[in-house]
């Protein structure tokens, strides 16, 4: 595992607001000259602590206004209904995030829909095929009050 120092968090958080810094701007911003700045950014990446970049995107603009968190619990917790059940939320697009889960819940799921009726296909059509479900509950998020891209502390 690489140790963050604080000029690795620095090069991290800049990053994380904006992704699109050229190596001179990052490294005025982190007070440190280009070569080394890039050399650090480098290592980051080889040690996987920067895994890549991506666009943060309008889910609206983009036809994608129906945002959905389900919960769901297997009929049972066996290494094949695991396995199964991981392997094909893997193959919904839909499915923008999963996460193991502690509580109720075995997996929260969160989905992106362009409308109620293709939320409804995607449940018909696509999750309650996976094998091993027992229960998901749906909750539907209105908004969005807060997201955060910079991680705590750094």
């Amino acid at each position: 595992m690489h140790e963050l120092d604080n000029i690795d968090r620095k090069i991290i958080a800049e990053l994380q607001q904006n992704a699109r810094l050229s190596n001179h701007e990052l490294s005025e911003r982190v007070a440190l000259s280009p070569s080394p700045c890039l050399r650090r950014l480098r290592q980051l990446e080889k040690a996987k602590v920067i895994q890549g970049y991506t666009a943060v995107v309008d889910k609206e603009a983009c036809g994608l206004p129906i945002m959905v968190f389900i919960s769901i619990r297997l009929q049972k917790q066996t290494d094949t209904t695991i396995t199964k059940f991981e392997k094909g939320i893997l193959d919904l697009d839909e499915v923008m995030e999963c996460f193991l889960m502690s509580g109720k819940s075995d997996y929260m799921l969160k989905v992106m829909c362009r409308s109620l009726k293709d939320y409804e296909k995607f449940i018909r059509d696509k999750l309650s095929r996976i094998p091993g479900i027992g229960t998901l509950e749906t909750n539907f998020a209105f908004g969005q009050v807060k997201q955060k891209r910079v991680f705590p502390g750094l």
